[in-house]
């Protein structure tokens, strides 16, 4: 009886590199949240913590 053939395994084609090798650019970065909306955000977190601060003096 013969022994079954492994099956090999496929080889893996190249990363195709960028239009214009441009391999060493610097990595590009999401730009800061505008002033409007990090305000809305430290606002709602503020609000959160006076929401849980007066949920706790009800409760307490």
């Amino acid at each position: 009886m013969t022994q079954p053939q492994p099956v090999p395994e496929p080889v893996p084609e190249p990363v195709p590199q960028r239009p214009g090798g441009r391999e060493t650019e610097p990595p590009r970065y999401e730009p800061a949240p505008a002033v409007g909306k990090l305000l809305l955000v430290v606002l709602l977190f503020v609000a959160a913590a006076v929401v849980v601060v007066l949920g706790g003096v009800y409760f307490a």
